[in-house]
């Protein structure tokens, strides 16, 4: 038993984490690049300035990704680099590096899918308010009609922004994460409905502007409670907690999900948010909710669940629970709960837009890097996803996080994530055992997990 014909295979990168270049040919500030200048913001105080190198090795790094099989990468573009005040004038250079990066990606063989925003925010646009300002809406709009003006006569292949969640909720609410805010609710509520209506006005930027007919999705987290066993009362928990949002929180899959899929925030969010909730505007729902071709689903992990009394209750944790370096559950059933539970919700199709975990990785004596819990992990993992498509759910796609280590964000260079190990100081790449197991299973379309 093997994936759908013309499955698509890949790995997927973001251009903080891998490119470096941060202050070269023109590119302009992040809030990133602010975030990594305060004192202990970020593990051993490191920084994405250099990370792999990826803005000059970019043809190596290509050529690994054709050397391991991949059909299609997701990449991230660094809105900065090529509009280095976040509007205006455009950056040539920067725009060239994409336009040079796309063009080897096709002739290689391996469809590039771009992603507009992963956390990469201007900060001189922050400086003018940031996602608080609703003015971000039309600046990301911009922002996207350049790039589709540029790429849209050979990229089919778009996404808006990546797990809204994360650069809201970790970045505005929590503060460990760029810009570094800790707000009130009222204001983490503004950035993340202006955030929404941005994801919307993108993706009419996209359909009007690009040459060949765009295919587009939008990548959260997808947030999943898998049930704790298999009697009906147990999955209707997990599906009810899946979608619930009874207090105050952005770790949500509606507050984020329904407005783009639905056309309006979850009854129970605005319930639960009261006075916080934001103001919405004539019209805003529906740019919010632009026709869309997929979900698309980061995950990671779920918390299992369990009836009770007509509600549900998380499970403890079992005493020595397997966990990844990054201390993360291993809960191989999350690929089959959450795109079944998306699916059913939403009736769009699933691509899985990241999925991997962070490993100790070292390069051994015999100079390779073995990771042979990477490729147990995927394989647990791969054949629920297998399950899923076979049971119904229209699965496009799977994209592993990471194709290189990189730059994890506040935890620095602790994490590994890629299918290929990057030795930092002499920029090196060596691709892990999980990177020839993967090759096979691109080969086989899935077929050596059966």
């Amino acid at each position: 038993m093997t994936f759908p014909k013309g499955f698509i295979w890949g790995a997927a990168a973001s251009a903080y984490q891998i490119e470096g270049g941060a202050f070269e040919d023109g590119r302009g500030l992040s809030v990133w690049d602010m975030m990594c200048r305060r004192e202990k913001a970020i593990w051993r105080n490191q920084s994405g300035e250099v990370t792999c190198d990826h803005y000059h090795r970019w043809r190596r790094d290509v050529a690994l990704m054709k050397r391991i099989g991949l059909k299609a990468y997701r990449l991230s573009i660094s809105w900065p680099r090529v509009l280095p005040e976040g509007v205006g004038e455009v950056n040539r250079k920067g725009l060239g590096f994409y336009q040079r990066l796309i063009d080897a990606l096709l002739a290689a063989g391996i469809q590039p899918y771009v992603n507009l925003f992963h956390w990469d925010f201007p900060y001189a646009l922050y400086g003018r308010g940031g996602w608080l300002n609703r003015d971000s809406a039309d600046w990301f709009a911009d922002y996207a009609r350049v790039m589709v003006a540029a790429l849209g006569d050979r990229v089919r292949q778009w996404m808006t922004m990546n797990e809204p969640q994360c650069f809201i909720g970790l970045g505005h609410r929590d503060g460990v994460h760029a810009p570094g805010d800790r707000l009130s609710w009222t204001k983490v509520l503004r950035a993340a409905h202006h955030a929404l209506l941005a994801h919307g006005k993108a993706v009419q930027a996209i359909r009007a502007t690009a040459k060949l007919k765009p295919i587009v999705g939008f990548p959260p987290v997808g947030i999943v409670k898998i049930p704790a066993t298999q009697r009906k009362q147990d999955v209707e928990a997990a599906r009810r907690a899946t979608f619930e949002h009874a207090h105050r929180t952005v770790w949500s899959n509606t507050w984020f999900t329904d407005p783009v899929f639905l056309g309006r925030y979850p009854a129970d969010g605005l319930k639960a948010f009261g006075r916080c909730a934001p103001a919405v505007r004539s019209g805003d729902m529906e740019t919010i909710s632009q026709e869309l071709d997929y979900c698309g689903l980061n995950i990671y992990h779920g918390v299992p669940v369990r009836s009770r009394r007509g509600g549900w209750e998380e499970v403890p944790p079992a005493v020595g629970e397997p966990l990844t370096a990054f201390r993360w559950t291993v809960t191989p059933e999350a690929l089959y709960w959450g795109p079944k539970f998306f699916y059913e919700r939403y009736r769009k199709p699933i691509l899985i837009t990241e999925n991997g975990m962070s490993n100790v990785d070292w390069i051994g004596l015999d100079g390779k890097v073995h990771d042979p819990q990477r490729i147990d992990f995927l394989g647990r993992y791969l054949r629920q996803c297998l399950r899923a498509s076979r049971d119904g759910v229209p699965v496009l796609g799977y994209f592993h996080w990471s194709i290189l280590d990189n730059f994890e964000w506040a935890d620095g260079y602790k994490e590994r994530f890629g299918l290929v190990y990057v030795d930092y100081p002499t920029q090196r790449r060596i691709p892990k055992d999980s990177a020839f197991w993967y090759s096979q299973v691109i080969r086989s379309n899935g077929a050596i997990l059966t």
